[in-house]
């Protein structure tokens, strides 16, 4: 073997080592498909979004567990003008602050609560069936005048769905259930694995748009926006 082969042969071994380590850090621990279901008075309306959960891997686990993935959008008819829409964001509301890690733990939590026992990351793949979100597990939920316009963003109560949207809505309920992890970064369906859903920007234009519209958006609906505003909408 030529000293130029010996070479070639060690830095494509080497290549292969880093490509797997990054795979190993960054592939998804779990996935699950969070589902909204509405009563409109034209009967029940429904959206879903599969979000991905990737756990802090690094060597130093100086990170954290963060979310790949979209608020779910419920198209509740006239193509969700005039306000006949909603939104479960990424964000959960504790007092006056908002939480952008607790959406990782909604699959964990909720499967704990239905069967009535923790359960962990290491377990939650083994988990089958649909569980409902509910109480404090279910996410902040608004809708808008205008999806084309943040300032329009209205909060949305769980239980006065109403007041918002109209007579005859209500929130029917929230559930998850747990998807095939499948073979990050080739996961594109199938046999593959549930691929990250995505496609939020042609619901909602301004998430593209220079500045900080997703703040303007949460300001809206009397939610507190600091530099995290984004995250509420959307993960990469």
């Amino acid at each position: 073997m030529s000293f130029i082969s010996k070479w070639a042969g060690l830095l494509g071994l080497l290549a292969v080592l880093v490509i797997g380590d990054q795979i190993r850090i960054n592939r998804p621990g779990h996935k699950y498909r969070l589902t909204v279901e509405v009563t409109t008075p034209d009967g029940i309306k429904t959206g879903s979004g599969v979000l991905a959960v990737v756990p802090d891997r690094n060597y130093n686990r100086g990170g954290r567990t963060t979310m790949r993935g979209e608020a779910v959008f419920v198209d509740l008819g006239q193509n969700g003008a005039k306000g006949k829409n909603l939104m479960a964001l990424l964000a959960h509301q504790h007092g006056p602050k908002l939480d952008f890690d607790d959406i990782n733990y909604v699959a964990l939590r909720a499967y704990g609560a239905a069967r009535g026992n923790r359960v962990s990351f290491n377990d939650i793949q083994r988990q089958t069936g649909v569980v409902p979100v509910q109480a404090d597990l279910v996410p902040v939920l608004v809708s808008f005048g205008d999806p084309h316009d943040p300032g329009t963003a209205r909060l949305v109560a769980g239980d006065k769905a109403e007041a918002v949207l109209g007579e005859g809505y209500a929130i029917r309920g929230l559930t998850v259930e747990v998807v095939p992890n499948g073979f990050w970064p080739i996961d594109f369906g199938g046999a593959l694995g549930e691929p990250v859903t995505r496609g939020l920007e042609a619901k909602l234009p301004w998430l593209a748009a220079p500045g900080d519209p997703a703040a303007t958006a949460l300001q809206a609906a009397g939610l507190p926006a600091g530099g995290e505003a984004r995250e509420a909408f959307a993960r990469k």
